[in-house]
């Protein structure tokens, strides 16, 4: 049995009531949550954990880790190439090249950076919508770097059988096979913290019987279906001219909606399609900087609280962001719905740390477990130096959690109950010892260098 303790630090629970223990204590018992309250921990607590299992939180707060709801992983060599972009053209120009010819140990290199950029932007949980296929050991290659780092992650497998790059689609029973094969041997995997669904690419994308195929798949083995959903106004016109139906109406003429899908974006939604969405408890994904980013428009965010909708929060994937930074995408989604509806109160910083933390938990199929800091809850945490000139003076934790901190001032992360950054620092949760990063971004510049040389992508820089 392990303990640890931390203590004097502002806890900030995201608990159904949004408890804020201004000094407070969190008690972490192997991977779970022991205790938890105000002022100094009990003699008891503090005399059941060692010297070296105690942290001083002083200056810090303490938070539950984020989900990043939604992402590419495999993006993360493509920073930058989105630039300017339409969401059909970068596509075009950038994704799709690359992304056929992608190979396994890009991938490894991809997820290692990836990560670890969410294990350092507060993100303990990872929904990773990873639809390029043309190395078969792509998919076990982003599971097995999850495994490795010890990170949350669910591999919402992407396909796409028509009207796509052709190296990038598959046929149905490739489609069945392979997410049969990844559910064997992936699923459930150390007490769930590796999950894998079925995540149809886009409604264009998609055939009807593939749709229905994979949702049943997905559901006889627990997982989920995870989707991108009007994301732009052009994709909804196109299902209007061809199947007739926008995309949540044809998604749910399917049997694709209900409480473990996701539809990730849903920009472009209207009243009758949100009202689906509440009455069979889906779950929105918002990923306002890509929306941004890519000038895809702004969601309904507010009326979709006001519905009971469960929101959670996303970076997307760093191609078209360019990175992941869930305290960023806390913060922009309060702007952006406030600058948007010229209203300063339409979403608080409340608001964003429940849609990271909550509805991320709802969305990951894990809401019981993760998402919040309540006693039996799964130990997964982050404290935060509050003492630095870019936060500091500090009136209200939750305010500064999202519109002052940075991932700089991520100082510790745990998941399950084992610490994954140490003051700053990855460490390997198998042996402890610190994370080369310098080593990787050095041979993740190479393999963008060869990959962008095999697929004739002109970037304009020499990668050092």
């Amino acid at each position: 049995m392990t303990s640890v303790l931390i203590t004097d630090t502002s806890v900030v629970t995201v608990d159904d009531d949004f408890t804020v223990h201004d000094r407070g204590w969190v008690h972490v018992v192997d991977d779970r949550i022991e205790g938890i309250g105000s002022g100094e921990a009990p003699l008891d607590v503090r005399q059941a954990t060692p010297a070296n299992g105690t942290f001083d939180g002083s200056g810090h707060a303490v938070m539950p880790g984020m989900v990043n709801g939604h992402t590419h992983l495999f993006q993360t060599l493509f920073r930058g190439l989105g630039d300017d972009k339409s969401l059909l053209d970068w596509l075009r120009d950038y994704i799709w090249p690359a992304a056929g010819n992608f190979t396994a140990e890009e991938a490894e290199v991809a997820a290692q950076i990836g990560m670890i950029e969410n294990l350092r932007s507060g993100a303990t949980s990872i929904l990773d919508h990873q639809y390029i296929h043309p190395d078969p050991l792509i998919d076990d290659t982003f599971c097995r770097v999850a495994d490795d780092l010890g990170m949350r992650y669910y591999l919402a497998r992407g396909w796409a059988d028509r009207n796509y790059d052709p190296r990038l689609q598959e046929d149905q029973a490739t489609i069945l096979a392979e997410g049969e094969r990844l559910q064997r041997k992936w699923h459930g995997h150390d007490g769930s913290r590796i999950r894998i669904q079925h995540a149809p690419l886009i409604p264009w994308g998609c055939n009807d019987d593939t749709m229905r195929a994979t949702i049943a798949a997905s559901h006889a083995w627990g997982g989920g279906t995870h989707v991108h959903c009007a994301e732009t106004a052009i994709e909804v016109s196109m299902s209007l001219e061809e199947r007739g139906l926008r995309h949540v109406p044809w998604l749910h003429s399917v049997g694709a909606l209900g409480p473990t899908t996701q539809l990730a974006h849903s920009v472009w939604l209207d009243d009758a399609e949100l009202d689906l969405i509440a009455s069979t408890r889906s779950n929105v994904v918002h990923c306002p900087v890509s929306n941004m980013y890519l000038a895809s428009g702004v969601p309904r965010i507010p009326e979709m609280l006001e519905r009971g909708i469960d929101v959670a929060l996303a970076s997307d994937g760093p191609g078209s962001n360019n990175r992941q930074d869930m305290f960023e995408a806390m913060k922009l989604s309060v702007l952006l719905q406030k600058v948007h509806t010229l209203n300063p109160t339409v979403l608080l910083p409340e608001d964003a740390l429940r849609m990271a933390c909550r509805g991320g938990a709802k969305a990951f199929g894990q809401d019981d477990a993760i998402g919040a800091l309540t006693v039996g809850r799964k130990a997964d945490l982050v404290m935060v130096d509050l003492r630095s000139v870019f936060v500091a003076p500090v009136h209200r934790v939750p305010s500064a959690l999202v519109f002052n901190v940075t991932p700089h001032d991520v100082r510790t992360v745990m998941i399950d109950g084992r610490i994954r950054l140490r003051n700053g620092v990855v460490v390997d949760p198998a042996t402890g010892n610190v994370f080369d990063e310098h080593a990787l971004i050095a041979r993740a510049n190479d393999v963008c260098r060869d990959l962008f040389t095999r697929t004739g992508i002109t970037t304009g820089l020499h990668h050092r």
